[in-house]
């Protein structure tokens, strides 16, 4: 019987398409490209692929199921129902490589994005002007919250335990500006003025995703949580601290990672949320609030910054690209 071939159905936030590249990938090395994925969750990152570009098909697309679909094998993998995941044995990455391969838990590589040089010359310009504003000569991008933060009353909580808490991310940025030059990526806004914050801090509007990854492969260092931006900056080789709290960095990070410094606030007060698997509100009663931090929290991340900043030291940027693309939509606006 002819094996019908495939259509890996691929949903969810951004961090978890970025993750799902690598099995995709070994998948076309081990088994040819008679595949197509279907992004659910939007066909952002698999945008300039080598491998992947081609094959990835908006789950609007037209005909999409007549012209494809109908004839293939249609498979959605779920990497959060893989043992080896729930049980902290492997990574997001390594569990989509799990269902989509099935070779166990191995190495695998980083993710490629593979980034158009608008949007890098977009990234470039700026950092080129948040260093002319803030007179820093280093730039640190900045992801405090996660996709489940709420902002409600002037007031910033994650019920999911994975974000920064409002009061510590000024506290931090404040820090950060002795040395730094911030760049906030947010959907949410914050008056750091009002909140003491001497120098610009730099909250580009209307960005995508992509040209996010555009900054960040021009910054020197990156400081977020467990959301997309940690996976644009290990695929792109940018250093980081990473700070978790109610997700394991097993799972969700890459605590291994040379240029990666993971910090744990859940320890063992953390429990497993199975999310995707069922509800558990003792879970996440449990991680509420875990991402509470205080001064000594506040300065352990700072000297992890410090740190990384100075072990990883990026070339000289001494002059321009020879082209320079205009970027009116990142222009940098004070918050």
């Amino acid at each position: 019987m002819t094996q019908r071939h495939k259509a890996f159905f691929i949903n969810g936030g951004a961090g978890r398409v970025v993750c799902s590249i690598p099995a995709l990938e070994k998948y076309a090395e081990e088994n040819g490209n008679d595949f197509i994925i279907v992004c659910e969750g939007g066909t952002d990152f698999y945008k300039g692929h080598p491998l992947l570009h081609a094959r990835a098909y908006d789950h609007w697309h037209k005909n999409l199921f007549e012209d494809k679909l109908i004839n293939m094998d249609l498979v959605t993998p779920e990497p959060y129902r893989v043992w080896e995941y729930f049980n902290q044995k492997c990574s997001l990455a390594q569990a989509f490589d799990i269902l989509i391969n099935d070779k166990g838990i191995r190495d695998l590589p980083k993710p490629t994005i593979r980034l158009s040089n608008e949007e890098l010359f977009g990234g470039f310009n700026v950092i080129k002007e948040v260093k002319e504003k803030t007179k820093k000569d280093k730039i640190i991008v900045v992801q405090p919250f996660g996709r489940g933060v709420r902002a409600e009353n002037n007031s910033i909580f994650d019920p999911s335990g994975r974000s920064f808490e409002g009061v510590h991310t000024i506290n931090i940025i404040r820090k950060l500006q002795k040395n730094f030059g911030v760049i906030l990526m947010s959907e949410v806004g914050i008056d750091f003025q009002q909140h003491g914050c001497k120098d610009l801090v730099a909250h580009p509007q209307n960005v995508s995703l992509r040209q996010w990854a555009g900054i960040i492969a021009g910054a020197d260092y990156f400081l977020g949580c467990d959301s997309v931006g940690q996976h644009m900056a290990y695929s792109l080789d940018i250093p980081a601290t990473v700070v978790v709290g109610s997700t394991f960095s097993i799972n969700v990070s890459y605590p291994t990672a040379e240029k990666f410094d993971v910090l744990d606030m859940g320890g063992t007060v953390r429990k497993y949320s199975p999310i995707r698997i069922t509800m558990d509100e003792v879970a996440d009663r449990g991680n509420d609030g875990i991402m509470a931090m205080n001064d000594k929290i506040e300065d352990a991340i700072i000297a992890s910054v410090n740190k990384g900043v100075a072990k990883f030291k990026r070339p000289s940027q001494t002059t321009e690209p020879l082209m320079i693309t205009a970027t009116a939509p990142i222009s940098c606006s004070a918050t």
